[in-house]
């Protein structure tokens, strides 16, 4: 079954042209079943790249997907056409009465803010308690996740000396778990930040870690008890993410005066003019997939029973 999007959203004709099963409103209709209805709350500057992004890996599934886009009600992005946020996207303050099966919270560049600094913690602090009552799983990514378990469980996030960027091995820590089904023992995953999460910390909360690496630190963690999924690197990001990210580090350099260093394990023989090959398609695949499933398999048929 295919994700539902409007047709005049941008990822609509992305995704048609990858061959990802889409719909529009209109054919969705038509069809006697209830699509799981599954938002994301996009804190990220380029919205559109994420929305496509996102929008593939949950629009894979053999499920009807609804996706909903939601965005902080006061603050305004300024990477992206007012026209596109006024057509696609609500306000939470416009959502808060609704319920919805999954919600994914995305990354956003203020690593180096503290929480409580950030001019919409407090709104988002109210989406995070909201998920409690209103949403059946989340989904945090990144600095998104990195929020939330430091908003339910007060785990700090700590500044490096120098950025974690590129590709980096991983360690399944939990082959029966069902969010990694089909999972290597060990796997490549993208990674671009400034921050860390401490193992013994996200332990010590009593907290299991799903997927961790010796050289980046823990990368996906569960929490049964709020229902929550964290992720703190990027399965979601393109083949050419990283090496779009470089090129930008690498102009903003020649103003800046700042070192730049290569993305670790990314352009064969560290070459940027050759192309990098996707090593962490099919396991972003099967982790968003199997977080569809398990809501499938564990949401209630009537939306009002969500959060009770």
């Amino acid at each position: 079954m295919p994700i539902k999007l409007p047709a005049t959203l941008p990822a609509y004709e992305v995704l048609t042209r990858e061959g990802v099963m889409v719909m529009d409103e209109d054919t969705a209709a038509r069809q006697d079943i209830r699509p799981l209805r599954i938002a994301l709350l996009n804190l990220m500057p380029k919205k559109i790249e994420t929305e496509v992004q996102f929008s593939r890996l949950i629009g894979a599934t053999p499920l009807q997907i609804e996706l909903s886009l939601i965005r902080m009600s006061e603050h305004q992005t300024r990477n992206t056409a007012a026209e596109h946020m006024e057509e696609f996207y609500q306000p939470f303050q416009d959502v808060k009465d609704q319920r919805f099966d999954g919600l994914i919270i995305t990354g956003a560049p203020i690593e180096h803010l503290p929480f409580e600094q950030v001019t919409y913690w407090d709104e988002l602090t109210e989406v995070m308690d909201w998920t409690q009552t209103n949403v059946h799983s989340t989904f945090g990514v990144c600095w998104g996740g990195m929020a939330m378990i430091h908003h339910f469980h007060g785990v700090k996030k700590h500044l490096l000396d120098a950025k974690l960027f590129g590709l980096y091995r991983h360690m399944n820590f939990a082959p029966e778990s069902p969010y990694l089904r089909g999972f290597s023992d060990d796997l490549a995953m993208p990674v671009s930040r400034w921050t860390e999460m401490k193992r013994d910390e996200i332990e010590a909360a009593g907290l299991p870690i799903l997927l961790h690496s010796d050289e980046v630190g823990p990368a996906l963690v569960e929490d049964p008890a709020h229902r929550a999924l964290y992720v703190f690197n990027h399965f979601e990001y393109d083949s050419d993410t990283l090496g779009q990210e470089y090129a930008r580090d690498l102009a903003s350099n020649q103003v800046e005066g700042k070192a730049i260093a290569l993305p670790v394990n990314y352009f064969p023989g560290d070459d940027p003019a050759r192309r990098a090959p996707n090593r962490w398609r099919s396991h972003a695949h099967l982790l968003y997939g199997n977080w569809i499933n398990q809501i499938y398999q564990t949401t209630p048929y009537d939306l009002s029973a969500i959060g009770r």
